[in-house]
């Protein structure tokens, strides 16, 4: 791949893959390794890609195995993190709040959540991706809707939970 190319699909890809680590290893700088390890790998493959979906996808399975394997690192194992609170950076509150609260949840419900409403995956597709049963990602995503309005509810009221919800994907679906 010559460089304006890579160029081209870093600027497109990379907060992508960046959200998805971060989803997994809720640590801003094991993010970043992560991401650089994935678009480096990206940038090394020889065999060009079918069409853009599969290569998204691609991107998304590669940064998943990283995460995957640092935690299961030793180094990984012992060492102590900083708690960082990157839900502070959005321009609304109602973002802070939504976002804060999916990062609160469990990661099964996290990574799920994230695919399907951030990144506009089906259900099919994350089963695909993360090699779960689609059964289980609709589940997941019920769950995860369940605690999101319990969590923003406790917040300060569901009003107030559906407003973020729907200033972050224009929807007036419940959560």
């Amino acid at each position: 791949m010559d460089e304006a190319a890579f160029r081209i699909k870093l600027k497109q890809y990379k907060d992508t893959v960046y959200r998805i680590a971060y989803t997994y290893l809720q640590n801003t700088a094991d993010a970043e390794d992560i991401s650089q390890e994935t678009f480096l790998n990206f940038y090394l493959r020889e065999t060009p890609f079918p069409d853009e979906g599969s290569e998204k996808a691609w991107l998304i399975r590669v940064t998943i195995n990283a995460c995957h394997d640092l935690r299961r690192s030793v180094w990984s194992r012992n060492r102590t993190e900083l708690p960082e609170n990157l839900a502070d950076s959005f321009e609304t509150p109602q973002d802070n709040a939504l976002y804060a609260a999916v990062f609160s949840l469990p990661e099964k419900y996290r990574v799920v959540v994230l695919l399907y409403y951030y990144e506009d995956y089906s259900i099919q597709e994350i089963s695909e991706m993360i090699q779960r049963n689609p059964s289980t990602i609709q589940t997941q995503l019920e769950r995860a809707r369940k605690k999101l309005k319990m969590q923003l509810e406790q917040k300060g009221g569901f009003h107030y939970g559906q407003t973020a919800i729907q200033a972050c994907h224009g929807t007036n679906s419940d959560v």
